[in-house]
C-alpha cells in the first residue's frame, strides 16, 4: 500500500485539484469537447510550465483509477464481446502500424531534429513510457529529449482524440454524466473495494495500471452476470476525470521552457507521425469489424491507457476492445522496442510496478 503523502505533497495535490477544477469549469464553459479531462490536462500543464509545482499523491491517483476502471466496466454487456473472435485481425494491424510508427517517427527525428539513433528510437515509441524511460536510462540515450516528446504525445493525444470524435459525430461533452441508473452507495463502495483489492494482486504480477484493470474486471463481471446494474453516479465519476486531467497535465511538472523549446517541434511531429498511422490502421480495422471508425481511433490511438480507455467508453465504444488493443499495444511493445535497440531483451531492464501509458 502507499504510504500516506507528506504535507508538500498533499499542499501541492490540493493546489493541483483546485487548477484542475478551474480548468474543468473553464472547458465545460466553452463547451470544449470532454471538458472534464481536456479542461483540467490543459490548465495543469500551463500551471506546470509556468513554474508550479503540480503533484498528485498516489493514494489519490489509485482511488481515482479504481473509480475509473469501475465506470468503464459497467459498460460491459453480455453482447459486448460477440465479435472477440475477429479482434486478432485489430492486433495484427495494431502490431504493424507500431512498426511503422518507431521507424518513420525515428527517421524524421534523426533526419529533421539531429537526435541521435538510440534516442530517436526511444522518443519514438508510441506508448508504455515507464518502460522507455527505464531505457533511455539504461542505454545513455537523452533522457531530456525523450521525456519531452513523450509528454508532449500524452498531452497532444488527450486534446485531439476528443475533437476528431466530435468531427465524426461523437460529441464527448457528456463525459463523465451518468445514464438515469446509477449505482447505490453500497454496491458502488463494494465495486470499489473488490477493484482495489484485485488491483493489488494484479499489480504483484507487474499488470500495467492495475487498479484501472482491477476496478474494471470485477465491475465488468457483475454487470455482465447482471448482478449489479447501473453506472457509477456522476458525483463520482465527474472528480475521477478532472484527477485524470491532472495527472496528464503535471507530467510537464519541474520541466522548463528552455528544454521543452528544444524538443517541442521533435514532439509535435512525432505526435503527427503517430496520429496519422494510428488513423490509417484504423480505417481498414473499423470496416472489416463493423465498429464505428472513432471507436477503433480510440483503441488504437497511441495516448496514455487510462486516457484512451476512458475516452472509448465514454464514447460508447465496446470497453472490452479498446482495453484489449491497449494492454496489447504494451505487450508489443515490450518487445518491440528492445528489439529495435539491437537485440536487448525486456528482462535486462528495471520493469516499473505501474505502467499506464
Amino acid at each position: 500500500m502507499n504510504a500516506l503523502p507528506d504535507i508538500s505533497t498533499l499542499r501541492a495535490t490540493l493546489i493541483t485539484l483546485a487548477i484542475s477544477a478551474i480548468g474543468a469549469a473553464l472547458a465545460w464553459l466553452l463547451s470544449i469537447p470532454a471538458p472534464v479531462l481536456t479542461g483540467p490536462a490543459t490548465l495543469v500543464s500551463l500551471a506546470s510550465l509556468a513554474g508550479l509545482r503540480t503533484e498528485i499523491a498516489p493514494a489519490v491517483r489509485e482511488v481515482c483509477f479504481v473509480v475509473l476502471g469501475v465506470g468503464i466496466g459497467a459498460g460491459f454487456t453480455r453482447s459486448a464481446g460477440s465479435a472477440i473472435l475477429t479482434w486478432p485481425l485489430a492486433f495484427v494491424a495494431l502490431g504493424l502500424g507500431l512498426a511503422a510508427t518507431m521507424l518513420i517517427c525515428r527517421f524524421v527525428l534523426e533526419r529533421g531534429f539531429g537526435f541521435d539513433r538510440r534516442t530517436a528510437l526511444l522518443a519514438s515509441a508510441p506508448g508504455h513510457m515507464s518502460f522507455v524511460m527505464s531505457l533511455a536510462a539504461d542505454t545513455r540515450a537523452d533522457v531530456g529529449r525523450v521525456a519531452v516528446v513523450q509528454s508532449i504525445r500524452l498531452l497532444a493525444l488527450t486534446l485531439l482524440v476528443p475533437f476528431a470524435a466530435l468531427a465524426m459525430g461523437f460529441p464527448a461533452i457528456h463525459i463523465g454524466i451518468a445514464p438515469e441508473l446509477t449505482l447505490t452507495p453500497l454496491p458502488f463502495l463494494l465495486l470499489v473495494a473488490g477493484g482495489g483489492a484485485l488491483g493489488l494482486v494484479l499489480r504483484r504480477f507487474r499488470t500495467p495500471a492495475p487498479t484501472l484493470l482491477g476496478g474494471m474486471i470485477v465491475s465488468g463481471l457483475t454487470h455482465v452476470t447482471e448482478l449489479v446494474p447501473g453506472a457509477v453516479p456522476s458525483v463520482v465519476l465527474v472528480p475521477a476525470f478532472v484527477v485524470l486531467g491532472a495527472l496528464i497535465g503535471s507530467r510537464f511538472s519541474g520541466m522548463s521552457l528552455t528544454t521543452l523549446k528544444l524538443s517541442l517541434g521533435a514532439g509535435v511531429a512525432a505526435t503527427l507521425v503517430a496520429a496519422i498511422i494510428a488513423a490509417l490502421t484504423a480505417v481498414p480495422v473499423a470496416a472489416a469489424l463493423g465498429f464505428p471508425l472513432a471507436h477503433v481511433l480510440a483503441a488504437f490511438s497511441p495516448g496514455g491507457l487510462e486516457t484512451m480507455i476512458a475516452l472509448g467508453a465514454a464514447l460508447g465504444a465496446n470497453p472490452g476492445f479498446v482495453t484489449a488493443c491497449h494492454v496489447m499495444r504494451l505487450l508489443i511493445l515490450s518487445v518491440m522496442v528492445p528489439f529495435f535497440l539491437g537485440g536487448r531483451q525486456p528482462s535486462e531492464v528495471p520493469q516499473p510496478d505501474q505502467e499506464r501509458h
